[in-house]
């Protein structure tokens, strides 16, 4: 195979490589350019619509769900993609917000999408606000039927949770980790009671400091128009891309002196073990030796 990875982790994930969206009017003759883990990638759709990639000539695996679509960098039998229910549930509305570029490890990327602490201090007026600082104890744990991270039992104080939120509300949230690179955040919806809108993070490693964050909505939502819930993400995304750019080292530490987590960041500590114990190689800073 072309790709200069080992790490069995990603040779043995789908990775996405952005939206389906992107191969409206591409053939083999006209395809798109991306990246994916240092490699160079061309992605068009034959005359049945069906999605297909190549790394230097060769043929990767790819596939088309969720509106996107995935590759696998690896050679051995392809596994089954995350399930997410939600995306087919009738009444929800289905938002790409596209990609962003950050310049850090996806790792950090995914790791700041389940950090609740920093919500009052970096989205103050939206997510948060002070005095609301407090952290509720809460559980994370790995969930042992998928080998999925699932933080539950998280809530916290939100002035504007959504952008067709009217008044502040308790918001309550679960985080799921189901991949290195992939995350979902369930939350309260301001528009229904007793469901959960969906916010998913899928993120395309273009190498090991360079990444693009895809954001998809799965929403009740019959009010806003796209656009409007789109420029929301857009703004809370900005918010945050230039603290992740400015983390130093730019590779994800997962152990040793560089970086310590408090009682607030149990779903970021238990991510980082996680990722530990999967031996994830890419994206990660290996101290070198004295």
């Amino acid at each position: 195979m072309p790709f200069c990875t080992t790490d069995p982790n990603l040779r043995n994930d789908w990775l996405t490589v952005g939206s389906a969206a992107q191969l409206r009017g591409t053939d083999s003759e006209h395809p798109v350019t991306t990246r994916l883990l240092g490699n160079d990638l061309l992605l068009w759709q034959d005359a049945d619509g069906a999605p297909h990639c190549s790394a230097d000539g060769s043929a990767m695996p790819i596939r088309q769900c969720y509106g996107y679509l995935w590759v696998l960098a690896g050679d051995g039998t392809a596994p089954a993609l995350f399930d997410l229910p939600e995306y087919a549930q009738p009444g929800r509305r289905i938002v790409d917000c596209g990609g962003i570029g950050v310049a850090t490890s996806g790792l950090r990327v995914v790791e700041n999408f389940l950090d609740i602490g920093h919500f009052p201090y970096v989205h103050t007026g939206t997510l948060g606000k002070v005095p609301h600082t407090e952290v509720a104890p809460y559980r994370a744990q790995v969930d042992p039927a998928t080998g999925e991270i699932w933080a539950t039992d998280c809530h916290f104080f939100q002035p504007r949770a959504s952008a067709s939120a009217a008044d502040g509300i308790d918001a309550q949230y679960q985080y799921r980790v189901m991949q290195p690179f992939t995350a979902a955040l369930y939350k309260s919806c301001p528009n229904r009671d007793g469901e959960r809108d969906v916010i998913c993070l899928f993120v395309q490693p273009l190498d090991e400091e360079q990444v693009i964050a895809h954001v998809l909505l799965v929403y009740f939502e019959d009010v806003l128009s796209d656009a409007d819930m789109i420029a929301f993400q857009h703004m809370i995304f900005g918010q945050d891309k230039p603290i992740l750019e400015s983390h130093r080292p730019r590779r994800l530490p997962l152990s040793g002196p560089l970086e310590a987590h408090m009682r607030c960041d149990l779903t970021a500590a238990t991510y980082r073990r996680w990722l530990r114990q999967r031996d994830v190689r890419f994206g990660v800073h290996a101290p070198t030796a004295a």
